[in-house]
């Protein structure tokens, strides 16, 4: 059994998100949720399959993030899990609920902008996802400044209405 981490490569600003599925059409299934939940976004996928022929299935709206999906799930390599790249401009808030809601969806593990790093275990041919890590540690707890801030930001982006 080999532990290995995993860094994923993006453009600083993009997020991501990194999750687990169980069928083929899973690729099919969430580029649909996707352009759904958001019309006109930019965004690339890629799915490992598990078995059968074993191929990374992908699909996208944008061919430059379709190929850094699939070139962060071929260095992966974790059977049936996906990765989605937005693109600048799109979040995960505005699609994850549709994501998870997609019936073949089992598992999210990260949905982020911050540096992002998978913890995959392999054994023989087969290998998969202990977890994340995202972002980086605490440096302390927020203030009265840091509170009023953070509600000022959600306000002004939309997501926050009332004080």
């Amino acid at each position: 059994m080999e532990l290995k981490i995993v860094p994923v490569e993006k453009p600083e600003g993009l997020n991501v998100i990194l999750g687990m599925a169980h069928f083929i059409k899973t690729v099919e299934d969430l580029h649909e949720a996707l352009v759904t939940a958001v019309p006109g976004i930019q965004f690339g996928l890629a799915f490992c399959e598990a078995s059968g022929k074993r191929l990374v299935r992908k699909s996208g709206t944008s061919e430059p993030l379709v190929e850094l999906a699939v070139k962060n799930a071929l260095t992966i390599g974790a059977g049936h899990a996906f990765l989605i790249v937005l693109g600048e401009g799109f979040y995960p808030i505005n699609v994850l609920h549709a994501v998870k809601a997609c019936p073949e969806v089992v598992r999210v593990f990260a949905a982020t902008a911050n540096p992002l790093s998978v913890v995959v275990v392999e054994q023989g041919e087969q290998c998969g996802i202990l977890g994340v890590l995202d972002g980086f540690k605490p440096l302390g707890v927020e203030t009265e400044e840091d509170v009023a801030w953070r509600k000022e930001l959600l306000r002004k982006l939309g997501y926050k209405v009332f004080s």
